[in-house]
């Protein structure tokens, strides 16, 4: 395994690192794709940083692509870059379609130009089916999406089976329901949840303000999902997969957890704050992730519960030199 070159775009994001561990275990070389950025995060790949090799490259530059690949010559691309937070979708249209729709062809277009023997994974997304058309949903739900975060990833999920089916390019979209970890960004709904427990538990602050609890969501750990877009990649022919829990909680129910982990009553500090409800709202998001399990032999390994404490104990950890 060795000689495998995978290259990443978004490593420094939650499931980039998960993925670039993940690979550094398998023996790869690791190199991650970077925006010239004066606000770059390295954080979550801090650990790492000696055993993976940084380049620079932009899903909005077509040429910084082909040179790229020229130089790295991967045999695996991982496409995680994206503009991934949904509400800043609704502010920044344009910029999501460009970074999230039309980067995807730009890659593809890359690997088409410079080498077709390269294996390709696109990150899909299950805001994809947004109003959804049957529960749970499958490889064959058709998609409705409810904001422009989820438009662009159908028309990357879509230009991947096209230039598969046109190309001949192994070229796969790992259609992954919501994973979360201690890595999350604050800005996501569940570590703005374990965060405000901590804080709220050392301190730091008296209340959270939420948006629709009610909402629902299949919910796994980053970990477990970045393990199945490897072994996607490892099979003879490219396929798309649904990769679940096939389990669905709702906001209150994570809330709930996240405050019974620090010994509190989420009713006494949660504030529910129109301005967090969405302009579209996805109500129940459920995958049936039968395809991956059979095809793959992918399972995931860590619970709801398990994964919200994780989250909530990092956070608590992460604030204590606050608190003092």
């Amino acid at each position: 395994m060795s000689d495998r070159v995978a290259l990443i775009t978004g490593i420094t994001g939650q499931d980039g690192s998960y993925l670039a561990e993940f690979l550094l275990s398998k023996g790869y070389k690791v190199v991650g794709m970077v925006r010239r950025s004066s606000s770059e995060n390295f954080e979550r790949i801090n650990h790492i940083r000696n055993k993976v090799q940084l380049k620079q490259g932009d899903l909005l530059d077509q040429f910084s692509l082909i040179s790229l690949i020229k130089e790295v010559r991967p045999q695996e691309i991982y496409n995680l870059a994206a503009q991934s937070f949904v509400p800043t979708s609704w502010e920044q249209p344009v910029l999501t379609g460009e970074f999230t729709a039309l980067g995807v062809t730009r890659m593809l277009e890359a690997i088409r130009a410079v080498d077709t023997s390269i294996r390709f994974y696109q990150a899909s997304s299950s805001e994809m089916f947004g109003k959804v058309r049957e529960t749970p949903q499958t490889e064959l739900t058709p998609f409705y999406p409810r904001s422009p975060y989820g438009v662009a990833k159908c028309y990357g999920h879509y230009i991947t089976v096209n230039y598969r089916e046109s190309y001949d390019l192994f070229a796969c979209s790992g259609i992954l329901f919501n994973h979360e970890s201690p890595r999350r960004g604050l800005e996501f709904v569940t570590r703005k949840v374990t965060d405000g427990a901590a804080r709220i538990k050392l301190g730091l602050q008296s209340e959270l303000r939420m948006g629709n609890l009610d909402a629902q969501r299949d919910w796994g750990f980053a970990g477990d999902y970045v393990k199945a877009m490897w072994l996607m990649l490892q099979q003879d022919k490219p396929e798309d997969y649904v990769v679940s829990t096939g389990e669905t909680h709702s906001v209150r129910q994570l809330v709930e957890i996240a405050f019974s982990r620090v010994g509190l009553n989420y009713e006494d500090h949660v504030v529910i704050d129109p301005q967090f409800i969405r302009p579209a709202e996805v109500d129940l998001l459920i995958g049936d992730a039968s395809k991956a399990k059979s095809e793959l032999g992918w399972v995931p390994e860590v619970s709801f519960k398990q994964m919200v404490e994780m989250m909530v104990d990092a956070d608590l950890e992460r604030l204590r030199g606050q608190a003092k």
